[in-house]
């Protein structure tokens, strides 16, 4: 006879609360449980394996770039006991998270090759609206890199702020990791470093919070989160797998 659970023993089983197996049902990351004749639930090793299975992906802090949504759909998928293509969008996940690594790890080369070029200082300082075109980003952008301190910008003699060759560079290099999905702290934590002309590599400054950020975010270590996903990616498609082996009987 198959074992069975209460929502209590899957909840104490997972570590969770037992309304948050109940939540994972109610959004479609469990197959339904049978349910006796006063109503509660009856779970199985089904929706014990894929509430773990949920605990694995939600693991995940990195959001962007369409990342969280596709666990999602694995987790969906897994519900409704469609094993290959939850397989497969794992696959595509894993490769996801790859390409975020890799974009991460571009925007730290692209830094260094900004910071060690400098900035050309025969160039005509440009005002707000000509500095973003430039940069391919919004003036309502640039304001609010300024607000987080990012950078601070000099006014001209009419009162309007200009932006100097070297406010450009200091720009390029927020946009560029900005794009890649790192957080203000962890640029202003690089940007202060290189304002103290302190040598540490880049990669070491945007993934080591100091002791003074009393909050830290997935995004103030990025490269380090990503990688940390990755792991967890691979352990999703060994657990669909062995889903796939013990339950495809139920489809």
């Amino acid at each position: 006879m198959a074992q069975t659970y209460t929502t209590k023993e899957i909840a104490d089983l997972v570590g969770i609360h037992g309304n948050t197996v109940r939540f994972y049902e109610d959004i479609g990351f469990l197959t339904k449980p049978r349910r006796l004749k006063n109503g509660y639930r009856i779970y199985t090793d089904l929706q014990l394996a894929q509430c773990r299975l949920v605990r694995c992906a939600m693991k995940a802090e990195v959001l962007q770039n369409g990342l969280r949504k596709k666990a999602v759909d694995i987790l969906r998928l897994c519900a409704a006991l469609e094993w290959d293509a939850a397989l497969s969008a794992a696959r595509e996940y894993a490769a996801m998270i790859q390409r975020e690594i890799e974009r991460a790890q571009s925007a730290i080369v692209t830094v260094e090759n900004i910071i060690h070029a400098g900035s050309p200082l025969e160039a005509p300082p440009m005002k707000r609206q000509d500095a973003a075109k430039a940069l391919s980003v919004t003036t309502e952008t640039l304001r609010t890199w300024e607000r987080s301190g990012l950078i601070q910008v000099r006014r001209g003699a009419n009162g309007y702020r200009v932006y100097f060759p070297e406010d450009m560079g200091r720009l390029n290099i927020i946009r560029t990791l900005r794009c890649a999905g790192y957080s203000l702290s962890a640029i202003l934590r690089l940007l202060s470093q290189l304002d103290s002309h302190r040598t540490r590599s880049v990669e070491a400054i945007l993934n080591t919070p100091g002791d003074n950020e009393d909050i830290v975010s997935v995004c103030d270590r990025l490269i380090l989160s990503l990688q940390s996903t990755a792991v967890d990616a691979v352990k999703l498609m060994v657990m669909i797998e062995n889903m796939k082996e013990k339950f495809s009987t139920l489809q």
